[in-house]
């Protein structure tokens, strides 16, 4: 499992120019069954997910598509976490 977070750089002025690439690569995401939960950080820092990939690499190659991340509007950082303890209602994220 990995929580990617897309917080803003300086050029997130461009933002606008390109929400709607950035939005149709969040739906391709949820389409392909690899975004979980998609949403903005709080205070306008930008956005965060929540993703089920093979593995990093190819999350990677998916973010590198990401208009937002291609034109420097945000910086990915990708965080990988091996559930431990789950809540039964979050069983998916176990693997």
């Amino acid at each position: 499992m990995f929580i990617v977070l897309l917080k803003f750089s300086d050029h997130r002025s461009k933002a606008a120019d390109f929400m709607p690439g950035h939005n149709a690569w969040i739906r391709k995401g949820i389409d392909d069954g690899v975004f979980l939960l998609v949403g903005s950080i709080e205070q306008a820092q930008g956005g965060a997910l929540i993703a089920l990939e093979s593995s990093r690499a190819a999350l990677q190659q998916r973010i590198d598509t990401d208009p937002f991340v291609i034109e420097n509007i945000v910086k990915a950082e990708i965080l990988e976490i091996k559930p431990g303890k789950v809540d039964p209602r979050l069983a998916v994220l176990a693997g």
